[in-house]
């Protein structure tokens, strides 16, 4: 794996931001450090920043530098060896009646409407200015990647879209939303399925997830995805290590 000081590529800068209320974690501020200049990051680059802990919003390439917090952990899937549980097994059949079809990147008035009311409906607590037209342009139409634009739809109607980053060595699952108002349905569960079976198909062997927390509950389905393996003091190790080396720190 190549570290993010030996990239031998064109020249690129780190700064850390001011502290910021953290999203997550209630009560904490948060930190990033962020690579400028964000709209010169092509694929190659930025799949040895992912390598590297790294994840993106828009156009901004950042991962955590917090003071004395490492609550926020990349994982990735190893999608090889993954093997659906049967829980997983049960949502993948369920859903198989969703026809995917990728787009290129591109607003389009129904998208944006399902975005607002999952928002509304799944985090009011971090809603506030996250849901105009403007904030979801930067926020997941802007890129500098080969990014796919994936909608899910049944019998015709909109269920969910995906945003997905296409990199050297995998994929990178940037953000998904889906139909709030039908509960227990897991579109996330099966979104994340098929994005495995995606990189399956075309050989390639990680998923990237983007961050896990294991105090938020929200984070909690993405460590039902083994093997699963985190970003954690500078090298990836396997998920069964990473909570070990957690619970050592508490000891």
């Amino acid at each position: 794996m190549t570290h993010l000081y030996d990239l031998p590529i064109q020249p690129v800068q780190c700064y850390v931001t001011a502290s910021y209320p953290c999203s997550y974690l209630e009560g904490q501020n948060a930190r990033s450090q962020v690579v400028a200049p964000g709209p010169q990051i092509n694929q190659e680059l930025y799949s040895l920043l992912v390598e590297n802990g790294f994840r993106r919003s828009g156009l901004f390439t950042y991962r955590p530098h917090c003071h004395r917090c490492r609550a926020c952990i990349p994982v990735r899937i190893r999608v090889q060896d993954f093997a659906p549980s049967r829980i997983q097994r049960r949502v993948w059949k369920q859903h198989r009646s969703l026809e995917a079809r990728s787009l290129p990147l591109h607003f389009e008035p129904e998208h944006f409407s399902l975005y607002t009311r999952y928002q509304h409906a799944r985090h009011r607590e971090i809603t506030q200015g996250r849901t105009g037209e403007d904030q979801y342009r930067q926020f997941l139409l802007q890129s500098s990647l080969p990014t796919r634009l994936v909608e899910f739809r049944e019998a015709g109607q909109l269920r969910m879209v995906s945003l997905i980053d296409e990199l050297t060595q995998g994929l990178s699952s940037v953000y998904t939303f889906y139909e709030p108002d039908m509960p227990g349905v897991s579109y996330g569960t099966y979104n994340i399925l098929w994005q495995i079976e995606e990189c399956q198909t075309q050989g390639l062997p990680w998923l990237y997830l983007g961050y896990w927390i294991r105090s938020c509950a929200k984070m909690t389905y993405k460590s039902r995805f083994q093997p699963l393996e985190a970003w954690f003091s500078g090298a990836w190790i396997s998920f069964p290590e990473l909570l070990e080396s957690l619970d050592s720190t508490i000891r």
